[in-house]
């Protein structure tokens, strides 16, 4: 997922982690079963980090799952700016905890939520976590992350006018397509916000669905016409692209307005052959 933060603005990247063995064999992995990313995981990897090569991060979040690690180790390792980045793990990035069916085939944990009269995902098994909780994690982890760029904001400018905010601007609208309209959007009078931030963080689908409906049911995320309400509450594909636009009003204390700029674009794994 990316964050871009403007003037108390800031964009946010979100990416999912790129596919290990049990992503392919459909094992629920969770929190507990922390495997490794598979030889197509890291193709993955490497082709998001070749595909945003030319974009400078101000921050670097990532899930503390050995798949996410090494998720973003990719990316960043392709990275004209950022190879030398350090990455924050934070363990409220983790994928949502699915107790005893951590380990065992989504068929199983199928048959366990009809046993018990529900359906996934509001299913929660035997010591997992619900779905209240998961996005209490996520807004959690939201909130911090807001404050800490209003923080920094306010120390110093965190991307200086004669590098990183036109390259932001520049390579992000060769990568997004709308996001051509939304910095004219923005740059169309001296009053528009000033970026400050520019977030990648690396973590799982059925977390990132999550966050991503506490985006659009609480924050009333807006959406492009390219994207749809159950486009963004489905599980993302692995390393596929988020990014979304949060903008602060400075001096008011109320909740950021969020805009969805793409949801989980694959555009980079064209030419990703699957190793068997």
């Amino acid at each position: 997922m990316f964050l871009r933060f403007i003037s108390s603005l800031q964009r946010l990247h979100y990416w999912k982690s790129g596919q290990t063995r049990l992503n392919k064999e459909k094992i629920i992995q969770g929190q507990g079963i922390d495997e490794p990313l598979s030889e197509t995981g890291f193709k993955q990897a490497a082709a998001a980090g070749v595909f945003l090569n030319n974009v400078k991060f101000t921050h670097v979040f990532s899930s503390d799952l050995i798949r996410t690690k090494q998720t973003v180790h990719g990316i960043l390792e392709k990275s004209r700016f950022c190879q030398d980045m350090t990455v924050k793990y934070d363990s409220r990035l983790r994928e949502r905890k699915y107790g005893v069916a951590e380990g065992r085939g989504l068929s199983e944990l199928r048959a366990m939520a009809k046993a018990a009269g529900e359906e996934i995902p509001g299913y929660t098994p035997p010591g997992g976590e619900t779905l209240d909780q998961v996005k209490m994690r996520g807004i959690d982890f939201f909130e911090f992350l807001c404050q800490l760029i209003l923080k920094e904001a306010g120390q110093k400018e965190l991307i200086s006018s004669e590098t990183s905010s036109n390259s932001l601007e520049t390579s992000l609208a060769e990568i997004f397509p709308l996001e051509k309209n939304c910095a004219s959007k923005f740059n169309s009078d001296s009053s528009a916000p000033e970026l400050v931030a520019s977030v990648l963080v690396v973590s799982h689908g059925a977390y990132m669905r999550s966050l991503f409906n506490y985006f659009l049911t609480d924050l009333k995320c807006s959406l492009p016409a390219t994207v749809s309400t159950s486009e963004l509450t489905s599980v993302s594909p692995n390393t596929g692209i988020s990014l979304f636009i949060i903008n602060f009003e400075e001096g008011r204390e109320v909740k950021p307005t969020v805009q969805c700029i793409c949801m989980n674009l694959q555009d980079h794994l064209n030419g990703v052959t699957e190793t068997c």
